[in-house]
């Protein structure tokens, strides 16, 4: 048997629709049974949570971001048929989507949905390795003795759970490593269930853009094609010196991943080493009103996940992308860690304010590292800032609203910018 129905979770051989059932959400590949590192990824996720909360909501296109000077954090599947996305300046989303229903984001409750969803995970197996609060790698090696089911059918149980129990629904990738999973967890989205073999694997690589790779962006990108590389083909044209000449360690990464080689095993106990935000324009800016606008939020987006996962950081990053690719990042060293979105804020616009005038920038981000537990957080003050102690007391109190009215109960203005 090689077939699966994702539904009633019968196995079959072949079938089109599922004789149990009826139900035409039926997955066949040759390997399907055989393979056990999978990547699931939520659909939407943060606006899957607004929908369920909402029912109102279900068939709208929905957008979780900023006001109108804001940037889309994401969108449903329903906005993004109208072309927005995320990182696109709110007021461009708007114009595309006008009728789109725009929230801002409740980081709280996507951190609890999250810990849900991670809790379901943690049932199938020890070996869960978080990315985000939406994503995840697991392995499911050996869990077949324990489940009496093949990874397979216990990772098609898993999103069924999710749906039925937390109302979000997610996406399995399914296949021989990390790389391979990850990339076919994003083939058929949303409630998508993709497999790539061990046998298949170069011939699903041959043709494909080397953009399936995770972390080649637009600046990698450029440099790979001017040496001619567009295409997975195009990296088994080079041999593992030139490219690791070329592209240092990167290269040699390429050249193994060109073969769909990926020796990284899934870590459960990988320590997470930092939290950050960061967003790319959709057209570079320098704007002092509008970097500032989102430096702010950014900021907040940081703590919110720091104070999620009671944690906070010692060293506060400032990332800068300009217009001709070239990136600018500053780090400072605090007192005491921190998971206040007011001492984050003032640190990075520090920061910014250090690199002066050497816009326009196509990225912003800010981020939070040599993390700690929060119990070791903002003990001694700042010796410089008197009123620093009553803002931390006042982002407090506003936390408490905001967990208990939602989180637009109360915005700063520079928010708005």
């Amino acid at each position: 048997m090689h077939g699966l129905c994702r539904d009633c979770l019968t196995p079959l051989t072949n079938e089109q629709r599922c004789p149990a059932c009826g139900s035409p959400r039926v997955k066949s590949h040759p390997e399907l049974f055989d393979l056990s590192i999978a990547h699931m990824d939520c659909d939407a996720f943060y606006a899957s949570v607004e929908k369920r909360d909402n029912p109102e909501l279900a068939d709208k296109p929905v957008i979780i971001g900023g006001g109108k000077r804001g940037v889309v954090s994401t969108a449903c599947y329903v906005a993004r048929i109208r072309g927005v996305k995320s990182a696109m300046p709110m007021f461009k989303a708007l114009q595309l989507c006008p009728e789109a229903v725009v929230i801002k984001p409740r980081m709280s409750v996507y951190a609890e949905v999250s810990r849900d969803t991670r809790a379901m995970m943690d049932e199938l197996t020890p070996v869960v390795e978080p990315l985000s609060l939406d994503e995840a790698f697991m392995d499911l090696s050996g869990t077949e003795r324990l489940h009496g089911v093949p990874p397979a059918v216990m990772l098609a149980r898993l999103v069924k759970r999710m749906k039925e129990e937390l109302g979000v629904t997610g996406s399995i990738g399914l296949s021989h490593n990390k790389f391979l999973a990850k990339v076919a967890s994003d083939l058929d989205k949303p409630r998508g269930f993709s497999v790539i073999g061990k046998a298949e694997t170069a011939d699903f690589l041959n043709d494909k853009s080397v953009r399936l790779i995770w972390g080649i962006g637009p600046a990698a990108q450029e440099s790979l094609d001017r040496a001619g590389i567009r295409t997975f083909n195009d990296l088994l044209r080079w041999d593992q010196e030139a490219l690791t000449a070329r592209f240092g360690a990167m290269g040699y990464r390429l050249w193994h991943l060109a073969r769909g080689q990926d020796k990284r095993r899934v870590s459960a106990h990988e320590p997470m080493k930092s939290i950050s935000n960061e967003t790319t324009f959709f057209e570079d800016t320098a704007n002092l009103e509008i970097l500032d606008g989102h430096l702010w939020r950014m900021a907040l987006k940081v703590s919110d996940r720091a104070k999620a996962k009671d944690l906070a950081g010692r060293v506060v990053t400032l990332k800068l992308k300009k217009a001709n690719h070239k990136t600018l990042t500053r780090r400072v060293s605090l007192r005491d860690a921190t998971q206040i979105a007011d001492r984050i804020y003032r640190t990075a616009r520090g920061l910014f304010d250090q690199v002066g005038d050497q816009g326009p920038y196509r990225l912003l981000g800010c981020g939070l590292s040599d993390l700690c537990s929060a119990d070791q957080a903002d003990i001694s003050g700042d010796l410089l800032d008197p009123g620093a102690a009553r803002r931390s007391q006042a982002e407090r109190a506003t936390d408490e609203i905001r967990q208990r009215f939602g989180s637009d109960a109360i915005v700063k203005g520079r928010a708005l910018r």
